[in-house]
């Protein structure tokens, strides 16, 4: 039965492994996924702040799609992901991309090749721990709770007298060891 058990939770953790490859292993490390973080409140009702949204990359990109692209080379922003939904365009002449909660399309025309990839999964206010983690101060403070806590965590080393054998004490009469019985 415990054997069992286990068999069972080490092939679950197999399909947990797997589907995350699959599914949610970073672009960074290879895998098909990104993580964005939304800041503002440009694309409420659909996203909100703090919000962490999984993109996937995709082949093609249609009208409609939420995507996170970035902000073209040479543009002000340069490199920065941004998470909107397009509303006109193509891959060859550039997308309009526009906010959902944004009166006005976005001042970039990305193209193809400036796509991170389409919105597929919300977890909702993740992005807010994400974010408070990224910050230098919380950052060192993780690092110093660690550190203390691995410190704290060791085995403290032996004594070197707990290491020398012990003798047994003998106690003799007069000597401060005890008194003998004594014959009556």
């Amino acid at each position: 039965m415990r054997l069992a058990r286990r068999v069972m939770g080490l092939a679950l953790l197999g399909v947990i492994v797997a589907v995350w490859a699959v599914t949610l292993r970073p672009q960074a490390i290879g895998g098909p996924a990104v993580f964005v973080a939304v800041r503002g409140s440009s694309m409420l009702p659909t996203y909100e702040n703090g919000d962490l949204v999984v993109v996937g990359w995709a082949d093609h990109y249609s009208v409609g799609d939420v995507v996170a692209y970035r902000v073209p080379a040479g543009e002000v922003g340069e490199g920065k992901v941004v998470l909107h939904r397009i509303v006109d365009g193509d891959a060859v002449h550039g997308f309009i991309l526009e906010g959902d909660n944004n009166s006005a399309p976005d001042p970039w025309m990305p193209r193809q090749a400036d796509m991170v990839g389409v919105a597929s999964l919300r977890l909702a206010h993740a992005g807010s721990v994400i974010n408070l983690v990224r910050q230098p101060v919380i950052l060192a403070g993780l690092a110093a709770a660690i550190m203390v806590t691995l410190i704290l965590a060791r085995p403290l080393p032996p004594r070197p007298e707990a290491m020398r054998p012990r003798r047994p004490r003998l106690l003799t009469p007069g000597k401060g060891g005890g008194s003998a019985p004594s014959a009556g």
